[in-house]
């Protein structure tokens, strides 16, 4: 039986004009108590986040549970409004915007959600779930304009328009995350943030995704945020990855460089911890060990982060803070141990 041959990866036209500037940005939360609802601390979700985004570019951000990946990601689309920083959209600062001013920029951000089924309205059919973004713009405010251009998002993702008068619990879990798909597409975002887009699907069906969030970024030009836990999936689809340890930056790279010359310590044990399908090289691998548990965000160790689970930590790691520094070839490295 002869092998398909593979498909080509879609041709992109990726800029060096960055669309997405984040510096040192934070986000905090207030811890109250009592019936008084007295304040006694605070959450430091994300501290000093530093990084930009080109167009037509997909940045991977990866690290554990509770880092402050999707925190980052509401701050981006002003969900939530940052302590500090300055978050620069096309060179604007829309960090400290009021609802009136970040108007014009809202539908330039779109979001993919984690749970296909939870981020659809149960009772709206899935054309008005697609639609709803065009009935607030002048473009699509003819009914027949309307009903085209909701048809033509389904297609685009591979869907047939004939299905846009069922619910969400009438399509299958694939089908529904195209439908948020075709939802983030509808207002013509520069940028889309994938939050976790292919972790509630099946394995043949993430391929499925992840194929299309391709082939939608080479013929749209559009600039992907993609955070997830799978490593294995942000190599494939990744330029660029970001690497997040309890609410900090920890390393930045060009996707190959990361994966082939890891400098941070956290990160070596990240890719240590992904199965290699060879048995011969997975048995041969070294195992880079963590120690210990994650901290507690709401006491987060003083100095470094990492430094209580690293085996390379020094005296200096447990009382300073190391900055996010250039280490050659556009990888970026927050550890003493590349200060030099």
């Amino acid at each position: 039986m002869r092998k398909k041959p593979k498909k080509a990866a879609p041709v992109r036209n990726l800029s060096q004009k960055n669309c997405l500037e984040i510096e040192n940005v934070r986000k905090y939360f207030p811890i109250y108590k009592g019936v008084m609802r007295k304040k006694i601390g605070e959450v430091k979700a994300i501290e000093d986040i530093t990084f930009h985004l080109r167009k037509g570019e997909t940045l991977g951000i990866v690290g554990e549970s509770g880092c402050g990946k999707t925190t980052m990601a509401r701050c981006i689309m002003r969900v939530y409004k940052p302590e500090e920083g300055k978050i620069l959209f096309d060179g604007t600062d829309i960090a400290s915007f009021n609802d009136r001013q970040l108007k014009p920029y809202r539908p330039r951000i779109a979001m993919i959600f984690q749970d296909p089924f939870s981020s659809l309205d149960p009772r709206q059919t899935a054309g008005s779930i697609v639609g709803e973004s065009l009935k607030l713009s002048k473009k699509y405010r003819e009914a027949e304009r309307y009903e085209e251009r909701v048809d033509e998002l389904f297609r685009i993702v591979g869907l047939d328009p004939a299905l846009k008068d069922r619910v969400p619990h009438e399509f299958s879990g694939g089908q529904r995350q195209r439908i948020g798909i075709a939802r983030a597409l509808s207002s013509e975002p520069d940028i889309i943030i994938c939050d976790e887009p292919i972790s509630a699907l099946d394995v043949s069906i993430q391929a499925q995704i992840i194929n299309l969030l391709e082939e939608l970024q080479a013929k749209l030009g559009i600039s992907y945020l993609f955070i997830a836990h799978d490593l294995a999936v942000v190599k494939h689809i990744s330029d660029r990855i970001l690497v997040m340890y309890l609410g900090r930056v920890v390393e930045i790279a060009d996707c190959e460089d990361l994966y082939n010359h890891t400098l941070h310590p956290y990160t070596k044990a990240l890719l240590s911890a992904v199965p290699v399908a060879d048995p011969e090289v997975e048995s041969a691998r070294e195992r880079v060990p963590i120690q210990g548990e994650v901290p507690s965000i709401v006491n987060r160790p003083r100095g470094c982060p990492f430094h209580d689970r690293c085996s390379q930590a020094m005296d200096r790691c447990k009382n300073e803070v190391p900055k996010l520094k250039e280490a050659g070839n556009r990888h970026e490295v927050a550890c003493f141990l590349y200060e030099n």
